[in-house]
């Protein structure tokens, strides 16, 4: 049997005709999402769902994870130009203060707080993290890798460069690092912060109330130790 059915799509023959189907897949496996973990979105469901054949999607993407791939940055850097608005105002003359001027440790834990509190609104975006190095990475070309970390990378520096504008004491190594652990907090924290329904309903048990994780308040500690350390290295 094959999946050559009808589709309510023409094919698309301009660069902005391959916009609009790659943003229906894109917005279909958004909607996916809220429904399903990704692991339990095959690439059939979601052609099913965008109304267009496995052959047709393909011609997109090359792999359901390739489609994820694409959200997940898509995601990031919507996030990363909407954190301003969301963080601690930055000093006077951002990362050109004196290091003595550097911003106290309170606002510190101000930002790290605010930074994980933003996170936490965005479930797409910690989905995709957490899926990356167990999902994502693994039915994809070479080359389609890496595309998506080149990009990756790019948005991640962004990211560095607007941290370095709220807490200054930070280098750039460090403040690279700092957004590199702060995927990896993510990626292992979200799954604890969103438990099945069995974990859930044990979790009642008032002597399983310490296993509760609250993802933004978890989050936030973690960081700001973290701010902590990397100042303290240098």
């Amino acid at each position: 049997m094959t999946d050559e059915r009808p589709t309510q799509f023409q094919r698309a023959r301009s660069a902005e005709q391959r916009e609009i189907r790659k943003q229906a897949i894109l917005d279909a496996a958004t909607q996916l999402l809220t429904e399903l973990p990704v692991a339990e979105i095959s690439l059939r469901e979601l052609s099913r769902r965008v109304g267009l054949s496995k052959t047709n999607v393909v011609r997109y993407f090359e792999t359901r994870e390739a489609v994820f791939f694409e959200l997940l940055n898509r995601s990031l850097a919507q996030w990363i130009e909407e954190l301003p608005a969301e963080l601690p105002p930055a000093g006077p003359g951002g990362t050109d203060w004196p290091e003595s001027e550097a911003v106290a440790e309170t606002d510190v834990e101000a930002v790290t707080d605010a930074l994980a509190r933003s996170l936490a609104r965005r479930s797409l975006l910690c989905d995709l993290l957490s899926a990356l190095g167990t999902e994502l990475e693994r039915n994809i070309s070479a080359e389609s890798v890496r595309e998506f970390k080149l990009v990756n990378v790019r948005l991640l520096g962004a990211l560095a460069e607007l941290l370095r504008g709220r807490i200054t004491a930070l280098s750039p190594a460090a403040a690279r690092e700092l957004v590199s652990l702060t995927v990896v907090y993510t990626a292992g924290l979200w799954p604890f912060a969103h438990p099945s329904a069995a974990v859930s309903e044990a979790q009642r048990d008032p002597e399983l109330a310490a296993t509760k994780v609250d993802f933004a308040a978890r989050l936030g500690r973690i960081l700001h130790v973290t701010v902590t350390g990397l100042r303290a290295l240098g």
